[in-house]
């Protein structure tokens, strides 16, 4: 499922105007290998200059691109860039000096779609060589190495292949701390698990270089948020020194606050419980005993009211009562029949029907 999305996306950015030219052709531009002048904000690598003095970079001719930033000496040039960290874009100016017309970046003619070669390091198995070379999981993207250009989501397997057993150099970029690396490591099939890295590796639209974070994340030992402590003993009222109490130390009471009944007693002390406090109302009747006869009315006027539904209910059912009388047996054999109605002498009509 993910290959199939992967493979729907890059579709996407492939005829998407950013990643193409007008011919159909992919997208090119100049990337910057190495920045000599660390005033100037361009990353190597991974920023890509597109356009210059509001023109679009097409040709592939340094000598054009040095002519225009030598006719801006004394001033400043504009230079469109295009970021592989999140696939942005940005303009900056950076003045150029008139004894010495260049801006001490070296440059290089590369498609865009080669920032796309990126693996994501997902999951790294303990001990494995992915492991003694130092790799991070979810942190860590292979962007490239030293030994020569990989191509396709298989050239990186393809490289592998060609080192086990031998040191390879590898640049690696963590997304958490924004620095790229160079790690070595050694392929290898004997070191106990599946795979010569011993790694799990993403590749794909989903697996691109993110944008770098605003924040570095904390150290181990620092504090994520740091907060001003509050101190509030200024605004505190200064109490008194507690006074001994004649029955010792094991009660103790503040002699600023006032006087009150409800004073706490400790659990190692015994005291007897208080007296009920019984309230009698205008009419002599303690107010106890109307609320107990309160909700006794209230409990047995529930009860009615219950027992009057259950009464309708069984009446509408058609229920039969327990106090009901039962119906009387069916008649014996050999017994006539009880008269008919219609019939003014039943014994002349038992007498014709006996056999």
């Amino acid at each position: 499922m993910f290959g199939a999305l992967n493979r729907f996306i890059s579709r996407l950015d492939s005829e998407s105007p950013s990643q193409s030219s007008k011919d159909g052709q992919r997208a090119f531009g100049f990337q910057v290998l190495r920045n000599k002048n660390l005033e100037i904000a361009i990353e190597p690598w991974y920023d890509f200059i597109i356009g210059i003095n509001g023109r679009q970079v097409d040709d592939p001719n340094p000598n054009l691109f040095a002519t225009e930033v030598r006719n801006c000496a004394g001033s400043s040039v504009s230079l469109a860039l295009w970021n592989a960290k999140g696939q942005r874009s940005r303009s900056v100016q950076i003045p150029v000096p008139t004894p010495s017309p260049t801006l001490g970046i070296t440059l290089q003619w590369t498609a865009i779609s080669s920032t796309e070669d990126v693996w994501h390091i997902l999951d790294v198995i303990p001990d494995s060589p992915a492991d003694n070379a130092g790799l991070l999981p979810y942190g860590d993207y292979i962007v490239g190495t030293p030994e020569g250009t990989v191509h396709g989501e298989s050239g990186l397997g393809e490289l592998v292949e060609d080192y086990l057993a031998r040191a390879l150099r590898l640049y690696v970029y963590n997304h958490e701390y924004g620095v790229t690396r160079l790690v070595t490591i050694t392929p290898s099939r004997s070191w106990g698990g599946s795979g010569a890295l011993g790694c799990v590796l993403g590749f794909g639209a989903l697996h691109r270089l993110p944008p770098p974070l605003t924040e570095p994340p904390a150290a181990p030992g620092e504090t994520l948020f740091e907060t001003a402590p509050v101190n509030n003993e200024g605004s505190r009222p200064a109490s008194t020194q507690p006074q001994a109490s004649p029955l010792g130390d094991s009660l103790t009471e503040d002699l600023s606050t006032p006087q009150s009944g409800n004073i706490l007693i400790p659990a190692t002390m015994t005291s007897p419980p208080p007296p009920p406090l019984v309230s009698t109302s205008p009419s002599g009747h303690p107010r106890s005993a109307r609320k107990a006869r309160h909700a006794a009315f209230s409990n047995q006027g529930f009860d009615d009211y219950f027992k009057e539904g259950e009464q309708k209910s069984k009446e509408e059912d058609f229920a039969p009562s327990a106090k009901a009388e039962p119906p009387p047996p069916p008649p014996k054999s050999g017994i006539a029949p009880p008269p008919k109605a219609n019939n003014p002498d039943p014994g002349i009509e038992a007498e014709s029907e006996a056999p």
